[in-house]
Order: C-alpha cells, then sequence, then structure tokens
C-alpha cells in the first residue's frame, strides 16, 4: 500500500499538483509534538512549471517552515516545506485552505534569534564553544578600556585641544556605559539575550569604525558615547549567556574563562595600544576593533544559544531610565573631582547631594511603575546584596593597582618599559586563579568558601605591598598573587550571584554585576588619584602610595565580610539549574 495517493489535477498541465496523506502514524519530522502531525498540504501554483523525477517542487504545507523530502507514491520526489500545523489561526479561523508560497519578513528575521544549527546543538562542546563567543566581547571591551588612554597625546596634538577636553573620550564612554547596563539588561530579558548580544556587537563594531574616522574631538566624542551603547548591549549579557550556556557543574569554571578574558584585554591593551600608536596612528586603536567584532558577529549567530526564558514587560521605565542615568553620571562625576580636578568643594559637595536624591527617586520610582526597570526583590536576597558589594570593591581592589603602581616606580626611578612590564603580573595572576581555581581547590568547596579563600588572599597581598618596599623585584610576586586571589573570588562571587537570580532576570543581573564593575573600576582609580594627590611633599613613590595602598587593603577587608556574610547554605543541586531555567535540551 503506498503512503500517498494523488488527488486534484490542474487542468493542461498534466502534473497532479494537490495531495492528501492518508498515513498519519508516522511523521515527516522526528521532533513532532503528541497528538499533532506534521503532514501538510501541498499546493503547487499554477504558474509553476512542469517538474520531473528528481526535480525540485514549489511545493508548500500549511504553515511552511522546515524543508523536508516527501517521495510520492508514483515516483516523483518534491521539496516540500513542513512544519508542525497550528489548531487556530490568531484571528480565531480554520488553518484548513491552500497557502501560498510567502517570502520571510525581513522584520521578523531582525528581530528574532536563529536556532544553532543541530549538529552545534547536540556537540558536547558547545557550551564551550558559546563561552568562546562571549569571550570575544569580554576580551573587546576590557581591551578598549584600557587601549584609548595611550592615544591622550596623539589627540592633544591632532586637534589642538586641552588634556581636560580630550579626557572626555574616556569619561563619556564610562559614563554611558555604566549607565544603561541595568535598562540593556532589562530590555534583553523581554526581548532576547541572543538577539541584544549580536546588536551590541553590530553597534560596537560600527562606533569603532565611526571613531576612526572622525573628523573632529566632538565627532569623537559622540562616536564613543554611540560605542558605549554597544558595549552596555554585549556587557550586560555577557555573565548571562555564559551561565545560561555552560552546564550547572561547569558554571563556575565558564565564568572563570570569561573573567581570564577579561583579564588578557586589559594585559594586552597597553602593549597593543603603544604598538599601534607607533606605527599606525591613533586612529588604528578604534579600527582593530572591526575585525574582531565581525568575526565575533557571525561566530554569535551560529554559536549561541536562544534565550529559553523571557521576562515579558509591557512597556519601558523611561523616567526610571533617566534617574539611574542622572544617580551614576553625577556620583562618577562628583568621584572624578574628588580626585584632584580643579572642582571647588561646594561643587563636589552639590554633585554627591543630586546623586543621592536621584538615586533615592529612582528607587521610589521602581517601587511603583507598573513595568519597573530593576526588580528590587532581586537585591532582598543575601547573595544578591552581599555578592554586589564584593563585586564593586573586587573590582575596585583589582584596577587601583593599574594607576598606583606606573607612578610609584617611575617616581623611584623605573623606566616606563620596565613599569609596565611588572604591571603585567596583575591581570597575568587574575587569568591564572580565574582558569587554575577549580584544580587548585577542591571541586566540592562552595562558592561562599571560594570566595572567602580569594579575600583573604587579596588582603594578605595588600599588607604585604603596604610593608615591603615599592621596586621592581619585589612587585612582580605581590602583584600576582594578588591577581590570584581576585581570579579565585571573581568568578566564585559571580556564580553565586547568577545562581540566585531567576533565569527571567539573568539579563538584569549581568547587568547589576557589570554595573558593579564599572562603580568599582571609577572608585578604584579616583580613590587612588586622590591619595596620589593629597600625599605629603615627600612624594607619591614614598608616601601617597602608602596611604593608597591602605585605602585598597581597606577595600579588600570589605571584600572578605562582604563573602563572610553571604548564603552559609548552598543551593541545593540542581535548583541553580532551574531557577535560571535551564534544561538539558538547548537551542
Amino acid at each position: 500500500m503506498p503512503d500517498h495517493v494523488g488527488g486534484d489535477t490542474d487542468s493542461g498541465s498534466g502534473h497532479t499538483g494537490i495531495f492528501r496523506h492518508r498515513r498519519r502514524s508516522r511523521p515527516l519530522r522526528k521532533d513532532a509534538a503528541p497528538g499533532r502531525s506534521r503532514l501538510g498540504r501541498c499546493v503547487r501554483p499554477k504558474s509553476a512549471p512542469r517538474w520531473k523525477k528528481g526535480r525540485r517542487s514549489p511545493c508548500v504545507d500549511r504553515t511552511g517552515a522546515v524543508s523536508a523530502s516527501v517521495t510520492k507514491y508514483f515516483g516523483h520526489r518534491y521539496n516540500c516545506r513542513v512544519e508542525q500545523p497550528r489548531a487556530r489561526e490568531r484571528a480565531g479561523g480554520s488553518v484548513r485552505g491552500r497557502t501560498t508560497l510567502r517570502p520571510r519578513s525581513a522584520l521578523r528575521v531582525l528581530t528574532r534569534e536563529r536556532p544553532r544549527p543541530d549538529r552545534i546543538r547536540t556537540h558536547p562542546l558547545a557550551w564551550w564553544l558559546a563561552v568562546a563567543t562571549v569571550c570575544f566581547g569580554a576580551f573587546m571591551g576590557q581591551l578598549d578600556a584600557s587601549i584609548v588612554t595611550l592615544t591622550y597625546g596623539s589627540l592633544r596634538s591632532e586637534f589642538g585641544t586641552s588634556l581636560a577636553a580630550v579626557e572626555w573620550v574616556s569619561l563619556a564612554y564610562l559614563l554611558t556605559l555604566v549607565a544603561l547596563l541595568v535598562p540593556m539588561g532589562r530590555l534583553s530579558d523581554a526581548h532576547g539575550r541572543k538577539l541584544m548580544y549580536l546588536y551590541g556587537f553590530v553597534v560596537f563594531t560600527v562606533a569603532s569604525a565611526a571613531c576612526g574616522l572622525a573628523p573632529a574631538l566632538g565627532a569623537l566624542v559622540g562616536f564613543r558615547i554611540l560605542q558605549a551603547v554597544g558595549a552596555a548591549l554585549m556587557q550586560a549579557n555577557s555573565v548571562a549567556l555564559v551561565t545560561t550556556s555552560a552546564p550547572p557543574d561547569r558554571m563556575r569554571t565558564a565564568l572563570g574563562v570569561q573573567a581570564a578574558a577579561q583579564a588578557l584585554g586589559l594585559a594586552l591593551g597597553p602593549t597593543v595600544g603603544g604598538a599601534l600608536v607607533a606605527t599606525w596612528g591613533w586612529r588604528w586603536v578604534f579600527g582593530v576593533n572591526v575585525p574582531i567584532g565581525l568575526l565575533a558577529l557571525v561566530a554569535g549567530q551560529y554559536l549561541l544559544p536562544r534565550t529559553r526564558a523571557h521576562h515579558p514587560s509591557s512597556g519601558f521605565d523611561w523616567a526610571g531610565l533617566g534617574w539611574l542615568a542622572l544617580a551614576t553620571t553625577t556620583a562618577l562625576l562628583g568621584v572624578s573631582a574628588a580626585s584632584g580636578l580643579p572642582v571647588p568643594g561646594w561643587g563636589i559637595a552639590v554633585l554627591f547631594a543630586v546623586a543621592g536624591a536621584a538615586g533615592w527617586a529612582f528607587v521610589a520610582r521602581q517601587q511603583r511603575a507598573a513595568a519597573p526597570l530593576l526588580d528590587l526583590a532581586l537585591l532582598r536576597g543575601r547573595a544578591v546584596s552581599t555578592g554586589l558589594v564584593g563585586a564593586l570593591c573586587g573590582y575596585l581592589v583589582l584596577f587601583g593597582p593599574l594607576v598606583l603602581v606606573p607612578i610609584a616606580l617611575t617616581a623611584g626611578g623605573t623606566s616606563e618599559l620596565v613599569a609596565g612590564l611588572v604591571l603585567t603580573a596583575l591581570p597575568g595572576g587574575f587569568a591564572l586563579g580565574a582558569t587554575g581555581a577549580d584544580r587548585l581547590l577542591p571541586r566540592s568547596m562552595s562558592e561562599r568558601a571560594r570566595c572567602l579563600v580569594g579575600a583573604l588572599v587579596c588582603v594578605g597581598a595588600l599588607a604585604a605591598m603596604a610593608v615591603l618596599p615599592m621596586t621592581d623585584r619585589s612587585l612582580p610576586l605581590v602583584l600576582a598573587l594578588l591577581g590570584l586571589g581576585l581570579g579565585t573570588f571573581t568568578p566564585a562571587n559571580n556564580a553565586l550571584i547568577m545562581g540566585s537570580i531567576p533565569a527571567g532576570s539573568s539579563g538584569t543581573g549581568g547587568g547589576l554585576v557589570n554595573m558593579a564593575r564599572g562603580l568599582g573600576t571609577a572608585l578604584g582609580v579616583a580613590l587612588v588619584t586622590l591619595a596620589l594627590h593629597l600625599a605629603p611633599p615627600g612624594g607619591p613613590g614614598l608616601h601617597g602610595a602608602r596611604w593608597a595602598v591602605l585605602i585598597l587593603l581597606a577595600a579588600a577587608v570589605i571584600t572578605v565580610a562582604a563573602a563572610w556574610l553571604g548564603p552559609r547554605k548552598p543551593l541545593a543541586p540542581g535548583a541553580a539549574a532551574r531557577r535560571r531555567g535551564q534544561s538539558p535540551r538547548r537551542v
């Protein structure tokens, strides 16, 4: 008995055009849902030519999505597009009837996440490929943050402006990035983290090319703001994509690899930036992002999983965005002004007062907003609140020495080249701790215990830095030990935070983590600069550096306290995965 029989015949064509499938016990697709048939009704348009054996027919079923070859009983082979039939159309009508060939909407292509190919999705190393793709964004973000400062001299000479004006190339980027991290995370929770992450690559790459072609300093600052928008889309989703891609038992390792990529970009920034400025000019400092961004965009399209848990929203809280942007911007400006800028004391007090008032208004807005930008219930959990405090202080301890060490060494007569080589010990130790902590520590150790170990190592390293002489012989070992402690603390702390956040809010959680990183970075640079600025006349290498180290030591002690106050009972096996909405089947 054949599987299919002929039906109506188009007049004048001599070719059977409509077929009904009698045997519905064997669907065409293996992933057919129970109780629903994948077999559809094939329609050949009357304008189509006659098709011979072995040729493709323009037949499609009622819905038309996935191709599958169907052999009719009379030997003609057609390429039919088959998908699960819907019970009703959205308007409430029946799905029966002929369906014509329709091109895919361009808007649908641009607003839907593309699934990974089955060969990649089912591969045992699929999660590693996704993590590696996210590392592109982590590397680019930190490389761009550390590479731009080397262009200040070239920008001053080319545009004929002051150093205070040139500093807005970095300041505008940082202010925009910190203000948009949480809103972009909320937007990604509603519309898809993979989609927003890829759009972040597009915006960042286009803005980088525009920065390299900027004709004036004002245009460069504007393009840097656009670049920060793309960076916010990437950074708000990086941690969320890593935690939802990796298996629950490998999440800490995946976060360590992502943190190591950040450290690598941070370490290579001064070297790559100096080489590019010396050989090809400052414009190529931005142009180097273009090929990396294009490669990461193609890789992300095929290697990143689709979002499995959405947090739909009925609107966007623009008022909350305004209050949050005002609070973060004035806070960062106040910190920068207090670090030695020619701003009167009353101006600094006004900036901090405005930041506090805007922060209070933001919290009040989130409590009564219909679609809040930030669910304040996320901050009530002990793991999230203490983890964010630890993240802020940890990044403060990481970025403070990047300003302190070169100034202290050069004040003592060390060359800038040697100072730069000594400084690479810090990101090198960070990368080693982030990737090797699972081998150095027992795998059964809880996240809280790992955070405590890493924070205590940081306290010991900074205590040694406070008493030992700051020379190019003693600092490499101390900086490597400090980086090792931070590399152990950061992935475990991020895993503790993200494991306590529901799946639908993982983008918002990732935005909170990265906002804490941005604020910690700004505070680390500002507090060290302030300590050096207020140093006694003995010189920063003798007095101011010691005060700066004591400030970093106090931040490390707060990190230990935050780790100690974290949740003592770890999540039950699989609980973190259920909160994140992970399932064995990845898309």
